[in-house]
C-alpha cells in the first residue's frame, strides 16, 4: 500500500510540475549527436546488457528452477532354489511450486526488470552529466585560448610601439625591457591556455569518441532561473532514477519477505513410478509424494527478510533526503553563479574600458608604460574571471536541465 501511495505521489509531482522538453541550447551538442555519444558510453552499454540480463532473470523466476527428475533402478533377486528374478523400477518426479509462490516470483522478476530500467536511466543521465561537464570545459578552454591569443597580439603590438618610441627617443630602454617581459608573460599564459584546451579536448574525446571533432560553438548567455526552488525540486525528484531505484529495491525486499513467508510451507514433490517384480509376474504402478518438514531455518530466513525490508525503507528515505540536499545545492549554484557572472561581466567591462582609456592616455603621453601594463593585467584577470563565471553559470543551469530530463530527449529514454 505504501509503495502504491509513493508511486501516486510521484505521479502527482510529475503532473503538477511537468515541463515541456526544451530545445538543446546553442552551445550544447544537438540532440542527435548527444544521444549517439551517450549511447556509446561504456556505463550505458553495461546497463543495457544488465537490462537484457534482468529479462532473462525474470524468465527464470517465472519458469521455476524445478525440473522433472527421471529415476530408475535395476535389481536381481536371488532365491534359495530356482532361478533369479530380474526386476526393475522406473519413474519420474518433480517439485511442484505452490500457486502463491509462482505469483510472487513473477512479481520479483517484473520488479527486477523495472530496477534494471531505472539503472539504465541513471547510467544515461550520468553520461549526459559527464557530456555537459566535458563539453563546457572544452568550450571554456577554447575561448580562454582565443582570448590569450588576442592578448599576445596586443602585447606584441605594444612592444613594437615601445621599440619605435625608443628609437625616436620618446621611451627609455627600461620601457622596452618591461614591454618584452610583459610579452613573455602573456605568451606563457597563452601556452598554458593552449595546453588546457588540448587536455580538455582529449578528456572529451576519450569519454565520448568523436565529440571533440565537432566544431565547437561559442559560449552562450547564462539564463536566470525564474521558477522557485520548490518547483525545480519536485521536477527533478519526479525524474530521479536514483530515487526510483531505492523505491524498487524496497519493493523487492517486500516481495522477498512475502516469498520467504510463503516458503514456510515447503513445496511438495510428486512423482509416478512403475515396477516389475517376481519374474515379471507382478506389475506395480504408483504415486509418491514427499515434502520437507519445515524447521527453524525457514523462520530465521523470514526474520532476515523482514529486517531487509526495514533497511531498504530506511535507504529509500535516506536517498530521498540526499537528493533533496543535492537539488538544493544545484539550485543555489545555478542562481548564485548567475549573479556572480553578472558581477564579473560588469567588472570585466569596467576594467576593459579602463585599459582602453589608459592605452589612449599612453599614446598621448599622459600615462607611463607601467600604468598601461597594470591596466591591461587587471583587464586580463577580470576577463578570465568573467569567463570562469560564465562557464560555471552555464554548467550549473545545464546540469539542472539534465537532472530534470528536459533536453536531448532524456525523458523518453
Amino acid at each position: 500500500m505504501k509503495a502504491i501511495l509513493f508511486v501516486l505521489l510521484m505521479g502527482l509531482c510529475t503532473v503538477g510540475y511537468a515541463m515541456e522538453e526544451v530545445p538543446a541550447p546553442a552551445d550544447l551538442p544537438p540532440a542527435i549527436a548527444a544521444k549517439t555519444w551517450i549511447a556509446q558510453d561504456p556505463a550505458v552499454v553495461e546497463a543495457q546488457s544488465a537490462r537484457t540480463g534482468a529479462g532473462h532473470a525474470a524468465g527464470m523466476l517465472a519458469a521455476s528452477p524445478n525440473e522433472w527428475i527421471m529415476k530408475g533402478t535395476a535389481q536381481r533377486r536371488n532365491y534359495a532354489s530356482g532361478p533369479a528374478s530380474r526386476e526393475w523400477t522406473a519413474g519420474f518426479e518433480r517439485t511442484v511450486r505452490l500457486p502463491g509462490k509462482k505469483r510472487l516470483d513473477r512479481q520479483l522478476g517484473d520488479t527486477g526488470i523495472a530496477l534494471a530500467d531505472a539503472q539504465l536511466g541513471e547510467a544515461i543521465q550520468e553520461a549526459a552529466r559527464g557530456l555537459v561537464d566535458l563539453w563546457m570545459g572544452r568550450l571554456s578552454a577554447r575561448q580562454a585560448r582565443a582570448f590569450m591569443t588576442e592578448q599576445v597580439q596586443l602585447a606584441r603590438s605594444n612592444l613594437q610601439s615601445v621599440q619605435k618610441r625608443h628609437k625616436a627617443g620618446d621611451a627609455a630602454a627600461l620601457d622596452v625591457n618591461v614591454a618584452a617581459a610583459d610579452l613573455a608573460e602573456v605568451e606563457q599564459g597563452m601556452s598554458e591556455a593552449l595546453a588546457n584546451e588540448t587536455k580538455a579536448q582529449a578528456r572529451l574525446n576519450v569519454r565520448f569518441p568523436g565529440a571533440a571533432d565537432a566544431e565547437p560553438p561559442m559560449l552562450g548567455q547564462p539564463v536566470k532561473l525564474d521558477e522557485s526552488e520548490v518547483v525545480w525540486k519536485d521536477r527533478v525528484l519526479a525524474a530521479s532514477d536514483p530515487l526510483r531505484m531505492a523505491q524498487l529495491r524496497m519493493e523487492q525486499a517486500e516481495l522477498a519477505a512475502s516469498r520467504a513467508r510463503a516458503d514456510r510451507l515447503p513445496d511438495p514433490t510428486i512423482g509416478l513410478y512403475a515396477a516389475s517384480e517376481a519374474f515379471s509376474r507382478e506389475r506395480i504402478v504408483g504415486v509418491n509424494v514427499s515434502m520437507p518438514l519445515p524447521g527453524s531455518y525457514r523462520t530465521e530466513r523470514l526474520g532476515q527478510a523482514l529486517t531487509e525490508v526495514d533497511a531498504a525503507r530506511a535507504a529509500r528515505d535516506r536517498r530521498q533526503r540526499e537528493l533533496e540536499s543535492e537539488i538544493a545545492d544545484s539550485y543555489t549554484d545555478a542562481t548564485s553563479n548567475y549573479d556572480r557572472w553578472k558581477l564579473a561581466e560588469e567588472g570585466a567591462s569596467r576594467t576593459r574600458r579602463n585599459a582602453q582609456l589608459t592605452q589612449r592616455a599612453y599614446a598621448l603621453g599622459e600615462a607611463d608604460l607601467q600604468t598601461l601594463l597594470l591596466a591591461r593585467r587587471q583587464s586580463v584577470d577580470a576577463m578570465q574571471s568573467a569567463l570562469d563565471a560564465r562557464t560555471a553559470a552555464l554548467r550549473s543551469y545545464y546540469r539542472l536541465l539534465v537532472d530534470a530530463r528536459l533536453i536531448w530527449g532524456l525523458a523518453r529514454e
